[in-house]
């Protein structure tokens, strides 16, 4: 089975020095994820290859520059990162794509920097790593950025980053704080804010992907539909509805859980084409997430479109040739 995978990550040399996280204790674990993050050559290849995987759509590791308090070194480092990753996807354009790197410091600059990566670069869309300096992307500063978003018709792919601050309720409990929940939480919230804040509704045609089954969100729509009502003061419209809206404006990927009971439970909630294969490379074992999706007990129609065909729908590509479609 053909496969495209869209939450595949790398680094720079300047942004490995202190805006990469560090999800483990090991030592040895985290500096052979750097080597792979900084690699473009043998290792990355030699794990798509015996994985199967067609294409990577490869994007700037968490936090990036996202956690910089500087703005003009945040712009020239995801410019930096853009054009690094660039020149890489031109030594094997049918093996690699990209998502692009956006200093959300400033939303114009943001906006200037994607319309460059998706038509000077070719770049499918970009991956945002969560808040900015205290700062959400449902904020009415970052409306000219999604103007430019809705016009350039490409996704936004709302990964972790950072928090913006630290709850008490993690105090004394750091394993929290990370992959194994407070990411998690923190970016379902952030794009249930998008969700209450009406940014759908300003920009219709805008996308967002969200990894790791969903952030958790699917699995809650009845209680999300059943508290929305509640809490409003008239009567709700379907369409305007919490579960409506994500999964109209909403596709989620596979990307760090490989459990064939979610993966049901996923496409139960989304649809069958709202939910698309990742790994998460190369911080979850790509051999096992190859296996999980060839194994899992869903049809074939169903597993092609999450392998590969909604990938190419969202992302507007033809897996033989991965450059933007002309529409």
């Amino acid at each position: 089975m053909r496969k495209i995978t869209l939450e595949e990550h790398f680094s720079t040399p300047e942004l490995s020095k202190n805006l990469v996280a560090k999800p483990t204790k090991s030592e040895s674990r985290f500096k052979d994820i750097v080597c792979r993050l900084n690699d473009f050559d043998e290792l990355r290849i030699e794990t798509m290859d015996k994985a199967g995987i067609d294409l990577q759509v490869i994007s700037v590791t968490a936090p990036g520059v996202q956690a910089h308090s500087n703005i003009k070194e945040a712009i020239r480092l995801a410019q930096q990162a853009n054009d690094m990753l660039a020149v890489q996807i031109q030594k094997r354009p049918t093996r690699y794509a990209g998502f692009a790197h956006l200093a959300t410091q400033d939303a114009y600059a943001a906006a200037d920097e994607l319309e460059r990566a998706v038509k000077n670069l070719g770049f499918l869309g970009a991956l945002i790593n969560g808040q900015t300096n205290g700062h959400f992307l449902d904020e009415e500063m970052y409306f000219p950025f999604w103007e430019r978003v809705q016009d350039l018709d490409v996704p936004i792919y709302l990964h972790p980053g950072r928090m913006a601050d630290l709850p008490l309720i993690y105090n004394g409990h750091p394993e929290l704080i990370g992959p194994i929940w407070s990411w998690g939480c923190d970016t379902a919230a952030h794009a249930l804010r998008m969700v209450f804040a009406g940014t759908f509704k300003r920009y219709p045609r805008v996308k967002i992907i969200l990894g790791h089954m969903g952030e958790m969100i699917p699995y809650f729509f009845w209680r999300l539909d059943s508290r929305w009502k509640a809490y409003q003061s008239e009567k709700v419209a379907p369409e305007d509805l919490p579960s409506t809206i994500i999964k109209n404006h909403f596709v989620i990927t596979t990307s760090g859980v490989f459990n064939p009971d979610v993966l049901i439970n996923a496409i139960a909630a989304m649809g069958k084409d709202n939910v698309m294969f990742s790994v998460d490379y190369p911080y979850e074992d790509t051999q096992l997430a190859s296996s999980f999706i060839e194994t899992a007990p869903i049809s074939e129609e169903v597993r092609a479109k999450i392998c590969y065909g909604t990938a190419e729908r969202i992302l507007k590509i033809n897996l033989q040739s991965p450059t933007p479609s002309t529409p």
